[in-house]
């Protein structure tokens, strides 16, 4: 992408790596601007103001990190099994480093603990997680009690792995297909 050419989804993109990265406060135009090679004009042209930004950044993570997920765990399996190892597989990949990495979720998580509409966000999309995924588990045959903290136990075991360092957090993938394995035979 050239300099001159800088679209609104590229700032969110390096706004999100630079969340990633410095926390909260590194989520700033100028720093951003720099970190892309442009003027701040270029920001200016697409947001009226780092509000804007950050409402943008909002609503692109509800899609990508959520609705889209979803939609493409639905799309690539049949059965609710199936699903799961999907979902777990989406998961882990690679499709967060455009957005600052593994690391993303963790910031923003960070992030919420000081902004009141960053804590609203992740709260609905916890709720829409675990709904989906509860869901899978009872369509895999749990009762809904079973269904729920399986639900419960996967999700958290996925954010406590985010947290760990890079180097004891290779293996996220095969750390959670085994605990779903355990959580399926209920």
């Amino acid at each position: 992408m050239t300099k001159d050419r800088m679209s609104a989804s590229d700032w969110v993109r390096a706004a999100f790596r630079a969340l990633t990265q410095g926390g909260p406060s590194a989520v700033r135009v100028e720093p951003i601007a720099r970190d892309l090679g442009v003027s701040k004009g270029s920001f200016y042209w697409h947001f009226k103001d780092l509000a804007h930004l950050k409402a943008a950044m909002q609503e692109t993570w509800r899609v990508a990190a959520n609705e889209a997920v979803i939609a493409w765990v639905d799309a690539a399996a049949e059965g609710p099994q199936e699903r799961l190892r999907h979902l777990i597989a989406q998961v882990t990949s690679d499709i967060a480093d455009a957005y600052g990495g593994a690391g993303v979720e963790a910031a923003l998580r960070e992030w919420g603990r000081y902004d009141s509409e960053i804590a609203q966000l992740i709260t609905q999309m916890d709720e829409r997680r675990l709904g989906y995924v509860t869901s899978l588990f009872r369509a895999a045959g749990l009762p809904e009690a079973d269904a729920l903290q399986s639900a419960r136990q996967l999700y958290a075991a996925l954010i406590g792995l985010e947290q760990l360092a890079p180097s004891q957090n290779t293996q996220r993938e095969a750390d959670l297909l085994a605990l779903l394995e355990l959580l399926l035979k209920r």
